[in-house]
């Protein structure tokens, strides 16, 4: 409560305070008294600040003028970037006398602090026989740094943001793989109908559901989305896709008994084209210039009736829809499971009294620890067992998982100095279970303990040595996945590309490939991440965020709102960031902006 509380407080500030330089550079600009005498002629070179690496490099040139009354006495130039906490001076900026002008040059390069995000790059000039700490002319040169490369997910924790995952258990031969297991499921439907269509097609689709819940019976959630088809017999049925939804839901519990109805996450779509255009992209029925001409209209901004009547002129849009419509009449269903781990009652009383007893501790052998510690829920759990395996075998294993318990009982508290205290520790642990046997889990680990701490070079060589430690491939999914978040902290986009280039499910890990290609320019492969990870995690905000930045860039401010809208609707974590980022400043000066936040 208090740390949303704060959130809320230190976002009103940053309003007031952009709102101040917003009056402050009208001023400015207005043909009137006070208007810049001084400081008209001042060119920033880029337009815009930029983050690049760790630093912030910009030129600032311009003249004076030194005719008629416009004379200046004693003249100085002081560049300042400031925020409402912070004030960094630049120093003076030398200035050199002509016949008509005092003219100046100056390139800077500063390191980027994360208070530039709110602060003001500020010019001000000083003249007169007297030193004065009043500056007698004042120019707003850039509000901000554009940096969405600070955007990419590495594991931080925000406060009304899911704790995301960190760390890698090494685990028994029993499970060569502690990530969850995710697949996705589509039932069809006739058309206007929300009862399930019986036929061969449907059957297997239970069947394979049978089999995927078979070898993984420990159900975490079952997120159910229902859809219908654009087409008129069926958008014009109020709630058919939630319907169809809760009849597929009620099917999957009566079946299967892994499923509860604590499970089910229910979610529809109708009256939105967001389905028809993914289907539309693998889609080989028409040319590529027809789908392109489909994609213009999709994603014109204009309403679903508006973008249907439009869609209807387009040559191959009949072809099309016979063929995707019925596939739109549906309920996806992705099933996010775990094989099963634990003991059997023999060995969960051995346990127990091994817990209880010192003295009974080798009942039980290695592997059995091992699984009683994996099957656990608890973190508190785990590391009581973990602790006690480091008394009883010489592993690196219970080193390196109890160093992962710690890592995680980090992400679950928003105080710095209890995060570092349980940082520290697992570290401690880490290079105790690399002494005992070099292995690329604890590498990893540590990379990504490094990564949380801000230091992304030392991370980001921990990683590359573990990269070369094992072939497992879930471990080079998720190592290479941390590898390419710091290639994009690092600004070698291109890389990052590489990176992830993997059949990825997680929205975290989508938003920071769309963010790799974006940062390249590539904004049709940027855009069909960001799809995909406001797909697998529309709850995130992170894609709509993504797709806002290509709209603007691409001029499509209409676009942008919605996105943003969506963003920060689902994140409020967000909604401070789209205040102060420069990419939306022409946005946020106008009423879309205002429109897009305020519903």
């Amino acid at each position: 409560m208090k740390s949303t509380i704060a959130l809320k407080a230190r976002m009103f500030r940053f309003f007031i305070f952009f709102f101040s330089l917003s009056v402050a550079v009208y001023a400015q600009e207005r043909p009137d008294a006070t208007e810049a005498r001084f400081l008209k002629e001042v060119f920033l070179t880029p337009l815009k600040l930029k983050l690049e690496g760790d630093s912030v490099r910009f030129g600032v040139k311009g003249n004076i003028p030194v005719e008629s009354v416009l004379i200046p006495r004693n003249p100085k130039l002081k560049l300042v970037f400031r925020s409402p906490e912070v004030s960094l001076e630049l120093g003076e900026i030398s200035l050199t006398k002509t016949l008509a002008n005092f003219t100046y040059d100056k390139k800077f390069s500063i390191k980027y602090e994360s208070w530039m995000e709110g602060g003001s790059l500020e010019l001000q000039f000083f003249q007169g026989k007297k030193t004065s700490s009043v500056p007698f002319e004042t120019r707003i040169l850039a509000k901000g740094v554009i940096a969405p490369q600070l955007l990419v997910r590495i594991g931080q924790v925000f406060p009304d943001e899911t704790i995301p995952q960190v760390g890698l258990y090494m685990l028994t031969g029993a499970l060569d793989r502690e990530l969850e297991e995710k697949k996705e499921f589509s039932f069809v439907f006739n058309l206007g109908a929300s009862s399930i269509r019986p036929g061969a097609e449907n059957v297997a689709v239970l069947n394979s559901i049978d089999e995927f819940l078979k070898k993984n019976p420990t159900v975490i959630k079952v997120k159910v989305t229902g859809l219908q088809s654009p087409e008129a017999s069926e958008s014009k049925i109020p709630k058919l896709g939630v319907n169809r939804a809760r009849e597929v839901g009620k099917s999957l519990v009566a079946r299967f008994p892994e499923i509860s109805e604590s499970s089910l996450v229910y979610d529809s779509r109708s009256n939105d084209w967001f389905d028809f255009r993914l289907l539309l992209r693998d889609y080989q029925g028409i040319s590529t210039q027809r789908k392109d001409e489909m994609y213009a209209i999709l994603l014109s901004g204009e309403s679903f009736q508006e973008q249907g009547e439009r869609l209807k002129k387009v040559p191959g849009y009949s072809q099309a829809s016979s063929d995707l419509f019925p596939k739109l009449r549906s309920v996806k269903v992705e099933i996010t499971a775990k094989p099963f781990l634990g003991l059997d009652m023999e060995q969960t009383f051995k346990l127990k009294e091994a817990l209880s007893n010192p003295e009974s501790g080798h009942k039980l052998s290695f592997g059995e620890w091992a699984l009683a510690a994996e099957a656990s829920q608890s973190l508190e759990e785990k590391a009581l067992i973990y602790s006690k395996m480091t008394e009883l075998f010489r592993s690196a294993l219970p080193y390196n998982n109890m160093a992962v318990v710690r890592l995680r009982q980090a992400q679950r508290t928003l105080d710095q100095g209890s995060k570092e205290i349980l940082w520290d520790e697992a570290d401690r642990l880490l290079v105790q279970a690399f002494r005992i046997e070099a292995n690329p889990y604890s590498l990893h680990n540590q990379g990504q303990i490094l990564a949380l701490k801000g230091e992304y070079w030392e991370a980001y060589k921990k990683l590359s040595e573990a990269s070369v430690m094992s072939k497992n491939p879930d471990f080079v999914l998720a190592n290479e996945m941390l590898r390419g978040a710091l290639d994009v902290m690092r600004g070698d986009y291109k890389l990052a590309t590489l990176r992830f280039d993997y059949k990825i499910t997680d929205p975290r890990h989508l938003f920071n490939k769309g963010l790799a290609y974006y940062l390249v320019g590539d904004y049709a492969q940027a855009t069909m991440a960001f799809e995909e990870s406001v797909i697998h995690g529309r709850a995130l905000g992170y894609g709509y965020y993504g797709l806002a930045m290509i709209a603007i860039q691409t001029g499509q401010g209409e676009i942008a709102s919605i996105h943003l809208k969506n963003a920060i609707g689902t994140n409020s974590q967000l909604k401070e960031k789209a205040y102060l980022d420069p990419i939306f400043e022409e946005l946020m000066s106008s009423n879309l902006f205002f429109e897009g936040i305020s519903k």
